[in-house]
């Protein structure tokens, strides 16, 4: 695995660490923000198709996740995955949503390239986000 695959998957562990009350709401908060670049990118069909793609490979390691697509509806886009998410233990639906955004970003990446996969993360999350991930890499 590359270092940028680290870096990425670091981000995503990093931002998903939340007081356990609130995994939900932060795991959809960074579908939402993440949706709304790759969007623009991509298109809503191609988030779509990346988004099935990635909770269907998810489903082998969480079969309780659902596999509707995201609503093209923005208040409801994600409301399958709250759901799923909402079902659980906090450890568990963070665990899931970690994998979730793991495989959807490796899917981009590959698709689009790591340096543009960055770019639209850093644009969505923030560079602070970036930043807090870099430390606790540094740290490991």
């Amino acid at each position: 695995m590359e270092t940028s695959d680290l870096l990425r998957h670091q981000l995503i562990k990093s931002l998903m660490a939340q007081p356990t009350e609130k995994v939900t709401n932060a795991a959809i908060n960074l579908w939402e923000q993440m949706a709304t670049q790759i969007i623009s990118t991509v298109g809503i069909g191609g988030f779509n198709s990346l988004y099935a793609r990635s909770v269907y490979i998810a489903q082998s390691t969480f079969p309780w996740l659902r596999d509707g697509s995201p609503s093209s509806e923005t208040d409801r886009r994600f409301a399958e995955l709250k759901t799923s998410l909402d079902g659980q233990t906090p450890a568990n639906a963070c665990e899931a949503n970690c994998l979730l955004l793991i495989t959807f970003t490796d899917i981009l990446a590959s698709l689009i390239g790591e340096h543009l996969t960055a770019s639209i993360l850093r644009s969505a999350w923030g560079d602070d986000a970036s930043d807090r991930a870099d430390k606790e890499f540094e740290n490991e």
